[in-house]
């Protein structure tokens, strides 16, 4: 979490404030709904990859909260290991600058997953099991979930062995693309190309003006945000093959325009976006895009780096940004369902002009899906109506809505077993703040000062179920 300004591990960090849900949480929440969705009998794994420097604290935080509510060997963590740093161009192996005797070193990349899922014995776990599909996510982007399903029903219509999700994206926009590239001897290949060797790609080869925009408005290369779904019987079987080697390559920060002297030692390291490289020629490779709203909120930049970010025209991607598109998804997802959302706001935190919805959360139990959100509000098109300054959080998995007027803050909670209707209900209060704060004060704790905010609460209404049984909330 450095880069974001976050001591912590990122998987600790809120999704939001409204509930303070933690990404791991979430995740594991999404994974679990998932599972229920599929009738409960096969445990859906979930296996992290860590490092020196997050393993321990992933572990703490899952045993201090008994995995989010997965069963004992439900979760795995494999960690990957660091490979010595280059100095230079003749790739002279860099000291520690406290001790010569020990060797730099840094993480091998993400493509480290695929060696890992294999020596681990993972892959071949899960195939015994009965799994079909791999599905690969990255640490902060709440949205996935939403997102991945869509992609698995592209997968299995298709015949998929590998499916990537991508988003539209705007010519020379800092985000990998998704090409079909073909060679002279007329080898195809779909796969990910990165931003700053796409333009001068496309100049050598189709188009002499490079990257650009088409009538969309955007690149016809759409954006690859690196979650992946995997057939699982094919996935494995190649493993068996390769041991899960994927290329490496090499990308040193230069000083200068000299290209002699690097700022900081380099290394070897992997994607593991990069796997269709090591496929035969013929397997199936496809891609899924999707709207930036419904899949892509990645929370990975610091407020410095965000301000900067949207000076050079690209979204700033930190904490208060994942935030406020996580509401307005929830409130656009509302809106088709059936429910009638008023407008954003115009709000600036930490120097960042965003949109603010109605702060809407629910726990993945609740709905994953649209369909299932549709299903959680069977009353008439409007009869849910949620004004902007509004907050409500819904954490259960037998949660109905049929009529509710919010202008405030409402809070819904349900044990399982619980089912709870709300057939007709009206809450009017003073509701919640989200409070401008100064993002240096050491005082104000980091989760906070990331975003640029705390959530003051000045009333709520709670509605708490917390015993099994049938309950009907109907307030004339």
């Amino acid at each position: 979490g450095e880069r974001l300004g976050y001591s912590g591990i990122k998987v600790a960090l809120p999704t939001e404030m409204a509930s303070g849900r933690c990404f791991l949480e979430h995740y594991i929440q999404s994974i679990l709904a998932l599972q229920a969705a599929a009738g409960g009998s096969t445990p859906l794994p979930l296996a992290i990859m860590t490092s020196d420097d997050t393993h321990a604290r992933t572990e703490e935080l899952l045993r201090a909260h008994s995995n989010f509510g997965m069963t004992a060997g439900q979760v795995s963590l494999i960690k990957q290991e660091k490979v010595p740093c280059l100095a230079d161009n003749n790739a002279t192996l860099a000291l520690d600058t406290k001790d010569p005797f020990t060797l730099q070193t840094k993480p091998h990349g993400h493509g480290d997953v695929h060696s890992l899922l294999h020596s681990s014995g993972l892959l071949a776990n899960w195939k015994a099991a009965g799994l079909k599909w791999v599905c690969f996510f990255q640490d902060t982007n709440a949205l996935v979930f939403r997102a991945l399903t869509a992609a698995l029903g592209v997968s299995a219509r298709n015949g998929f062995v590998m499916n990537s999700l991508a988003v539209p994206r705007k010519a020379k926009e800092a985000i990998g693309a998704i090409a079909r590239l073909e060679n002279a001897a007329g080898e195809v290949m779909t796969l990910n190309v990165e931003y700053n060797q796409l333009d001068p790609l496309l100049r050598d080869t189709i188009n002499k003006d490079g990257d650009v925009n088409d009538a969309s408005g955007y690149s016809p290369f759409p954006g690859n945000i690196n979650q992946l779904v995997l057939d699982l019987e094919h996935y494995e079987a190649q493993l068996r093959v390769t041991g899960g080697a994927i290329a490496e390559f090499v990308n040193p920060k230069y000083r200068d325009a000299s290209r002699t002297s690097f700022k900081a030692p380099t290394r070897l390291e992997c994607m593991m976006q990069d796997y269709p490289k090591s496929l035969p020629k013929d397997a199936t490779i496809g891609f899924t895009t999707l709207d930036v709203w419904a899949a892509y909120t990645p929370v990975k930049n610091s407020p410095e780096e965000g301000r900067a970010k949207v000076k050079g025209g690209s979204p700033s991607h930190t904490a208060s940004s994942g935030e406020m598109d996580m509401y307005a998804a929830n409130c656009k997802l509302l809106q088709m369902a059936g429910a009638k959302v008023d407008p954003p706001k115009q709000v600036e935190y930490n120097g960042i002009g965003l949109l603010q919805s109605a702060s809407v959360v629910w726990s993945p139990l609740f709905a994953v899906t649209l369909a299932q959100l549709r299903a959680r509000l069977p009353g008439p098109a409007g009869a849910v109506h949620i004004t902007q300054r509004s907050s409500l959080v819904l954490d259960g998995a037998d949660i109905s809505i049929v009529g509710l007027q919010l202008d405030g803050a409402l809070v819904v909670k349900a044990v399982p077993g619980a089912v709870v209707t709300i057939e007709k209900l009206a809450v009017k209060n003073a509701g919640w703040r989200w409070e401008l704060i100064d993002e240096k004060d050491p005082a104000i704790p980091e989760v906070d000062r990331i975003r640029g905010f705390q959530v003051v609460r000045d009333e709520t209404r709670e509605l708490v179920f917390d015993q099994p049984g049938e309950y009907v909330v109907n307030e004339e």
